[in-house]
């Protein structure tokens, strides 16, 4: 589980991307970024949650809850994933893979999460991202 909050400048416009961030601030430019403030990035989620995540054929399911707003986000790990960014989670659309990214080939981005939750986010609420891998032989709750 990953706490952070929205902010003003949530925009959520990236058409490949989203990402949750420990950077206190956003810039109107950070059009991918939904949620700041995270108190974790890649590199401090747990050693067998990453472990997990980067076995050939596992998947991510990741849910943004908002107040009693819940969207569910599903994703694959990849071997490629190194989970090493001190700040940074990023979700993408495509097979890219560098120490930011935590799940590739979403079925969400920026642009296409729903407009409610973002616009909950640009009112600065708290957002809870709850992280679950799933492997063919096992299934990790604890990322």
């Amino acid at each position: 589980m990953v706490r952070c909050r929205g902010h003003p400048n949530v925009r959520a416009l990236h058409p490949t991307t989203f990402e949750v961030t420990r950077d206190a601030e956003l810039t109107p430019a950070g059009d991918c970024v939904i949620g700041i403030a995270a108190k974790r990035g890649a590199i401090d989620l747990s050693s067998q949650f990453r472990s997990l995540l980067a076995r050939e054929g596992s998947s991510l399911v990741t849910r943004l809850r908002c107040g009693d707003l819940c969207v569910e986000v599903h994703a694959e790990g990849s071997p490629g994933l190194s989970l090493d960014h001190p700040h940074d989670l990023v979700w993408r659309r495509s097979s890219f893979t560098c120490g930011r990214t935590i799940g590739v080939r979403s079925d969400y981005t920026a642009a296409t999460l729903p407009r409610e939750l973002i616009a909950r986010l640009a009112e600065g609420e708290e957002m809870i991202v709850e992280l679950e891998v799933e492997c063919p032989d096992e299934l990790e709750n604890s990322g």
